[in-house]
This record gives C-alpha cells, sequence and structure tokens, in this order.
C-alpha cells in the first residue's frame, strides 16, 4: 500500500477512503474560504476503508497522536467502527458516537449525497456544461440502466471512467448551494 507523506508542520488530518472524497472535501473547504495546508489539515485518501486501522495506528493515539477526522460510506461503517475501537477511541461506538469522534458517514456515498443534495436536473445540468451529455444519455440507454432511477443511473455513471469521479467531486461540490451541502461532508470539516 501505498501511503502519502503526512508533513511534519500538521495538526489534523481528514482520513478518506478515496481520490473522489480527498477532492470533494478540498473543494468545499476552498469555497468556504478555508486554505487547509496553511492551517496545517490534510485530507488524506487512504484506498479504501480496509486501511482505516493503518492510518489511525500511524496518525492516532498510538502514533502521531493528530486532531483525526473522517468521511465514510455506509456500508464502511464496519471498519472504521471496529478500527477506531482498535485505536482505543471507544467501546461498542455507535454511527453518533463515531460522529462526535469527528467521522461521518455518506449515506450510500459521497456521490449519492451530492446527487440528492443537488437534485437530478442539476447534476444533469453539470454534466452537460462539462461536455459529458452525449456519454450519459449513451449510458442510460443501457439495457442494465433501463427502468433504474435516474439518481441510481447519475451515480453509476460517474463511475464508469477513470478519473470522472475526481473531476465530479470537484464539478458537483463547487454546483452546491452553500445551504445544500450534505451535513456529513460540511461536518467532517468543522471538526478539524
Amino acid at each position: 500500500m501505498h501511503v502519502e507523506p503526512v508533513p511534519a508542520d500538521t495538526r489534523a488530518v481528514v482520513l478518506v477512503e478515496g481520490a473522489s472524497d480527498r477532492v470533494a472535501v478540498r473543494t468545499l473547504a476552498a469555497r468556504i474560504g478555508r486554505d487547509l495546508d496553511a492551517e496545517g489539515v490534510r485530507v488524506v485518501a487512504m484506498g479504501g476503508a480496509t486501511n482505516i486501522g493503518h492510518f489511525l495506528d500511524r496518525l492516532g493515539p498510538a502514533g502521531r497522536r493528530l486532531r483525526l477526522a473522517g468521511l465514510y460510506d455506509h456500508a464502511e461503517e464496519g471498519f472504521f467502527r471496529r478500527g477506531l475501537e482498535r485505536a482505543g477511541l471507544g467501546v461498542d461506538l455507535t454511527r453518533p458516537a463515531m460522529a462526535a469522534l469527528g467521522f461521518h458517514a455518506c449515506v450510500v456515498d459521497l456521490e449519492d449525497e451530492l446527487i440528492r443534495a443537488l437534485g437530478a436536473d442539476q447534476v444533469r445540468w453539470v454534466v452537460t456544461q462539462a461536455g459529458d451529455l452525449a456519454s450519459l444519455l449513451l449510458f442510460q440507454r443501457q439495457p442494465a440502466q433501463q427502468g433504474r432511477p435516474v439518481e441510481a443511473q447519475l451515480r453509476r455513471f460517474l463511475g464508469t471512467r477513470s478519473g470522472r469521479k475526481e473531476a465530479y467531486a470537484r464539478l458537483l461540490v463547487t454546483a452546491l448551494d452553500p445551504d445544500r451541502v450534505p451535513r456529513s461532508l460540511r461536518a467532517v470539516l468543522d471538526d478539524v
């Protein structure tokens, strides 16, 4: 596993599952006027939820003792819960207890939260502005997509090409009305 270095001047770390989550957190921070680098806050993509234990060991109470927060997909909650418990940050942690520690769930995942926050029409507008409408329409005509809700189609479309999730994380967060930012995304920044 490649582990990106965390500079010595780091005071806090936001742990996220992947690159698109990292882009979304950093984009929102910039939109609300925060310079995370200047604040000593790093957003670290772990390469998946199963790596949480390693990062907690390295950066948490038994390691560098940095202030930690995190963002995770609902389906990966068990990995985060077990990692936090093994790191000595609680026992039998509930979702609210994990949130109190700074670790916030995205339901179903961050893309789903962004699509719900924007609405399907606004996401389609963003796709159009990005020049991907023809690709989206072609994707929606595929037999596997027939009969699926448009939100599910959009969520799947975002993951169909390398780099697309990262590009759309930036575009969708940029398109968000400030009062429509998903709670989990806003909360993770509030905790660092």
